[in-house]
């Protein structure tokens, strides 16, 4: 089959989370710039008509939902494979992907980062105080829970890198670069030590902001 096509906007955690993974399993892969503030237009609206990214293209197949790509790219390409076999680790990596998209994300990432570091270095808009004040309980059992389901752990389900892994670094790493991060990282010595493995696996270095902003530039 043909390489693949990752439709995507610089910066983006879902989108990195299928690069690092496409990046893990040695695939050809390029990226199909999505340039910010086009999500709703009809072109995009055909790709994904949610108007979000990323948008997986593999030859006539089109892909959204970052979870699915990610499964999808799994199956495809099964070496170095990036689930569990035994059932209870793979459904430790289904719950903690799950955490990423419900409680990581939506309410803690979309407001703290994107008032932190979207906002203000994007759109030049200040942070939102009083929004980042309402997040912070639910971000602090958020952390709170990726730190004990991690546990001693080398990765989520154990010694092996798994699909939850690279799905949750990207939107962890963002953390780092807020003053929340004090707060809600560094009490969690497990978490800061998981993600100083993830941010030196070559995937991770291979599709950071700024790597993936050239690639957009040269595309």
């Amino acid at each position: 089959m043909s390489d693949f096509i990752v439709h995507a906007i610089p910066g983006s955690p879902f989108s990195r989370s299928v690069m690092a993974a496409l990046e893990e399993k040695g695939a050809s892969w390029r990226l199909a710039p999505v340039a910010p503030g086009t999500m709703r237009s009809p072109e995009h609206l055909a790709r994904h008509p949610f108007g979000r990214v990323p948008v997986l293209e593999h030859g006539d197949f089109w892909l959204y939902e970052t979870q699915a790509v990610l499964r999808y790219l799994d199956r495809i390409l099964p070496t170095p494979a990036l689930s569990p076999s035994d059932a209870r680790r793979l459904a430790r990596m289904d719950q903690v992907m799950n955490i990423n998209d419900w409680y990581l994300f939506h309410g803690v990432g979309n407001v703290i980062v994107f008032h932190r570091v979207v906002g203000p270095r994007v759109m030049g808009l200040p942070a939102d105080e009083k929004a980042i004040e309402a997040a912070m309980p639910k971000a602090r059992v958020v952390f709170s829970e990726l730190s004990r389901l991690l546990g001693e752990q080398a990765f989520f389900t154990g010694d092996s890198l798994s699909l939850a892994d690279l799905l949750v670094a990207p939107g962890v790493s963002f953390f780092t670069l807020t003053p929340e991060w004090k707060e809600l990282g560094v009490p969690h010595p497990n978490l800061l030590a998981w993600l100083k493995r993830m941010e030196a696996r070559p995937s991770m270095q291979a599709t950071t902001w700024e790597r993936v902003s050239e690639l957009a530039k040269a595309a």
